[in-house]
C-alpha cells in the first residue's frame, strides 16, 4: 500500500480507474455559470461516453469548447479522483453511433436517452488519497 497521503496518477492509471466506475459528473458553463450533471458513463478507447436526452445537459455539452468530467471512488482506507478536461461531441454518423452502441452503455433511469456524447480528453488529472489522521505539527495561524 502506498504511504503517501496524496499521489498523482498517470493518464493510463487514471483511465483504468475511470473504467471501474460508472457514475460521474459533467461540468459545463451555461449563461456564464457553471453547471454540473450526474451521468452514468463508460470509458471506450480512452474517451468518456455517456447518453443523454434533449435538454440542458446536451446543450451545455455541445455549446462549450471545453468541458470537465469528474469521477471518484473510495473505501475505508483510500480514495481517488480523476478529472478529464476535453471537448464533448454529439455522435451523429451511423458508424460512430454503432461503435458507441457496442460499449454497453444503457440509461439507468426509465427515460429515453437517444444522444451519445463522447468526451475526448485534452488533459487527464488523477490523484489517489490514503486516508489517515492529520499529522502532528505546529499550527500556523491563517
Amino acid at each position: 500500500m502506498d504511504l503517501e497521503p496524496v499521489t498523482a496518477l498517470s493518464d493510463d492509471d487514471s483511465m483504468k480507474l475511470l473504467s471501474g466506475v460508472h457514475l460521474g459528473r459533467l461540468v459545463t458553463v451555461m449563461d456564464g455559470r457553471p453547471e454540473i450533471f450526474p451521468v452514468n458513463f463508460v470509458v471506450q478507447r480512452n474517451t468518456v461516453l455517456f447518453r443523454t436526452a434533449e435538454g440542458t445537459k446536451l446543450f451545455g455539452a455541445v455549446t462549450n469548447d471545453q468541458v470537465l468530467f469528474e469521477a471518484d471512488d473510495h473505501n475505508v482506507v483510500e480514495g481517488w479522483s480523476v478529472i478529464v478536461r476535453g471537448s464533448a461531441k454529439v455522435l451523429f454518423a451511423a458508424a460512430e453511433i454503432h461503435d458507441a452502441e457496442q460499449a454497453g452503455l444503457y440509461p439507468w433511469t426509465a427515460t429515453q436517452k437517444l444522444r451519445f456524447i463522447r468526451v475526448t480528453p485534452d488533459q487527464v488529472t488523477g490523484r489517489k488519497f490514503v486516508f489517515g489522521p492529520e499529522p502532528d505539527g505546529d499550527v500556523v495561524p491563517g
